[in-house]
């Protein structure tokens, strides 16, 4: 079996590669091609993979290309993970947002706006000529802003895109180990949109365990999300929001902190992923310890800004590890082998949260077979999340429909409405901002 990788030489597809390394199973994918535009990055990333799998018997054959159509001939699953404008373009992001006292984030606010307008043009690119090469692959998108993409793909594709994201794993794993059960065995009750979701129960034989996680204060104050939103706010809410929505109950202070004196996060990735990618430019470099010393670094500094903030501390051990990998190989072995499994992925509504419409990209539950994923049916979101989720995927339409039509005033109406951007005439200068530093928005007008 075949899995082409988008973005092949980004600096996680060793975690992709190592979990295919550790499937030892009949039908498991035997060839990996990677494709990027940069030649370079493709070597460092190929020398690291070729470390990874010394020593393993039948470790699956790794190609790299530059050229998307010859990557995407006779793929059986193609990895969408391109970050368009590079680490450059996600910190000037940052900046042009924080400029205007609004957050840069790269998938919230201005900051994952302007990254969806630079992304959808080429996803749907990517889409039609997957349609045209590899019409039978199914697509696994992790491109940011992941249910953005993933609905541009859909309209292309239909089913055979599936977005994945980490962030409800790894939501769902930490609230499993504090309540004592084990993660695979648990029911996990989330609904939302990619990065906009919460975990409204855990089920463990047949009782939802949340209850008490929410009545009791210490265990609420040890994990992740206990510390970063705080115990009375869980409570209030009664569920338990994805981190990103830190971004939103407490804005101010995140903003604040993401004003402050050093690196914006983007900055940060890219000077440090820089210095991986030159310090490998050596070829008597090792790679593979090189990219363990990067990634430690990297996953520990994740949402730094807002641990801080909250006074949350520093990230545990066990959050360390990453997980949209065993998402991402969970998902093509279900389809594959057609082993039933319930994951939380991005995928087309139809009519699992009735306030969207059918064609409108969630991230629920789903079951998955041969026959790609099925959404698990919901209860109704409460006012205060269906408010948030309409208007967040009020504005990802605006942005697809700017991205479709080049308009400029419909880019500008995409930032106005976002919760997060509380001016037009901000709105305004977001998009002069923006136009100014990415060549790749040239074509809004």
């Amino acid at each position: 079996m075949r899995l082409t990788i988008l973005g092949g030489g980004g600096f996680r597809v060793p975690l992709v590669y190592g979990a295919l390394l550790a499937d030892r199973a009949e039908g498991r994918v035997t060839e990996v091609v990677l494709h990027d535009l940069d030649a370079g990055r493709l070597s460092a990333v190929g020398r690291v993979l070729t470390e990874q799998a010394a020593g393993v018997p039948d470790a699956p054959v790794v190609r790299a290309t530059t050229d998307l159509d010859e990557a995407l001939r006779g793929a059986d699953f193609v990895f969408s993970a391109i970050r368009v404008g590079g680490l450059e373009g996600r910190a000037e992001d940052e900046r042009v947002a924080l400029a205007e006292g609004v957050l840069g984030q790269e998938t919230v606010g201005a900051g994952g706006i302007a990254y969806g307008l630079r992304t959808v043009p080429v996803a749907v690119g990517i889409a039609r000529r997957v349609a045209r090469l590899a019409p039978d692959a199914w697509v696994i998108n992790f491109t940011n802003p992941a249910g953005l993409v993933t609905e541009a793909m859909s309209r292309h594709l239909g089913d055979r895109v599936i977005g994945i994201c980490d962030s409800p794993v790894g939501l769902g794993r930490r609230v499993a180990r504090v309540l004592g059960a084990d993660p695979g065995r648990a029911w996990i009750d989330y609904v939302g949109l990619n990065h906009l979701g919460w975990l409204r129960g855990l089920r463990v034989a047949g009782r939802d365990e949340l209850p008490r996680l929410l009545a009791d204060p210490e265990l609420l104050g040890s994990f992740e999300e206990g510390r970063l939103f705080g115990a009375d706010w869980l409570r209030s809410l009664g569920a338990i929001p994805n981190e990103y929505l830190h971004y939103y109950y407490f804005n101010r202070e995140a903003v604040q902190a993401h004003q402050g004196p050093g690196k914006t996060r983007g900055a940060f990735l890219r000077d440090q992923q820089a210095g991986f990618y030159e310090e490998l430019r050596d070829p008597k470099a090792a790679a593979l310890p090189a990219w363990n010393r990067t990634r430690a670094e990297r996953e520990a500094t994740y949402m730094a800004e807002n641990r801080e903030a909250a006074g949350a501390g520093e990230r545990e051990a066990d959050d360390l590890s990453g997980g949209y990998e065993k998402v991402a190989l969970a998902l093509m072995r279900a389809i594959a082998r057609d082993e039933r499994a319930t994951l939380i992925l991005n995928v087309r509504n139809r009519g699992t949260l009735s306030v969207l419409d059918a064609e409108a990209v969630v991230e629920v539950p789903c079951l998955v077979d041969a026959n790609g994923a099925h959404p698990v049916s919901v209860d109704p979101l409460p006012g205060h999340a269906t408010g948030l989720v309409c208007a967040v995927k009020a504005v990802e339409r605006e942005v697809l429909a700017a991205a479709g039509s080049g308009s400029r005033a419909t880019a500008v109406k995409a930032f106005a409405l976002h919760p997060l951007i509380d001016s037009v005439n901000v709105a305004r200068r977001l998009v002069d901002g923006y136009l100014a530093v990415h060549p790749g928005l040239a074509y809004l007008r």
